[in-house]
């Protein structure tokens, strides 16, 4: 049984309404690491990546990428960590903070390989660029930025221009898509379920098709798990919540699917929001979640 390690990155920059910042220090008090003990997993936190917050940098008003160069050096910094962890044989799990944050950690997995696949359960896509976002918010670009597109000094992160093949990309749960998004999706290539697909056809079948896929000649699966791909009825306390998401049941077998393929290196749990939230519910739903994801069953 592979060890765990637990890496905090306490990031509001990447996104436009603060308090994601404090997801992993709810994640935590929720009970993370005794839950994962408790399945016989050996853990160590390795902490919180230091961040800068909004209010120690003034931002340049005049451009589409927001806090670039901070969001630029925190991922930089996670995708060392990152890249240290699979080295050492060991799975990392890492807490958000904002979306942005997964720039870091698809780096850092591709330090080891760049033959992985990737889960994005979200109700976004993050599939924009400086020349698409509404926003400016880079929470809203990093799988674009995973799969080689956007600024220079985001795709220069680890040395690397493409850190994941589209054709081992898969999304689930999406029910919020930018029209120029759409168009990138398309252009890509990558397999994406919508809720719509999901209600049709049922989680189990989709899992089942998006594990095929990301496991297809892969060395493992990296799951980017966004809490806002659960409907808010579940997870109140989320960055920017979707009605109509994936419920507590379909998030718990996606999970326990995954656990029983055997193929996850490397997790992403973000978007928690405590200021959002209702006492810790959403931090707690996380923590369930990722106790399924590493094997915890009824029987």
């Amino acid at each position: 049984m592979k060890e765990l390690r637990i890496i905090g990155v306490p990031s509001d920059l990447g996104q436009g309404r603060r308090g994601v910042d404090m997801g992993p220090s709810a994640i935590r008090y929720a009970g993370l690491s005794a839950a994962l003990e408790g399945l016989g997993y050996t853990v160590q936190d390795l902490g919180n990546i230091n961040v800068p917050t909004p209010e120690m940098k003034e931002q340049n008003q005049n451009t589409k990428l927001r806090y670039l160069h901070e969001v630029t050096e925190v991922s930089k910094n996670l995708c060392n960590i990152v890249s240290t962890v699979v080295t050492e044989g060991h799975i990392p799990i890492i807490l958000g903070g904002d979306h942005s944050i997964a720039i870091g950690s698809l780096a850092g997995m591709a330090q080891s390989s760049t033959n992985y696949g990737v889960i994005w359960f979200d109700a976004h896509g993050d599939m924009n660029t400086a020349e698409t976002t509404p926003s400016g918010n880079i929470h809203g670009m990093p799988l674009a930025v995973s799969l080689g597109y956007g600024h220079e000094d985001l795709l220069a992160i680890g040395g690397l221009k493409q850190k994941v093949k589209p054709e081992n990309v898969v999304m689930v749960g999406i029910r919020s898509i930018d029209e120029d998004e759409a168009k990138l999706i398309h252009e890509t290539g990558i397999r994406c379920y919508t809720m719509a697909e999901i209600d049709r056809r049922g989680m189990a079948k989709v899992m089942t098709e998006a594990i095929e896929i990301a496991t297809n000649g892969t060395d493992g699966i990296h799951l980017s798990l966004d809490l806002d791909a659960l409907d808010p009825m579940f997870a109140p306390g989320v960055g920017t919540p979707v009605y109509g998401g994936v419920t507590y049941r379909e998030g718990h077998l996606a999970m326990e699917m995954l656990a029983s393929s055997d193929a996850l290196v490397s997790v992403d749990v973000v978007e928690v929001n405590p200021i959002l939230d209702e006492r810790n519910r959403t931090a707690m739903m996380a923590v369930e979640l990722v106790e399924s994801l590493f094997g915890k069953t009824v029987l």
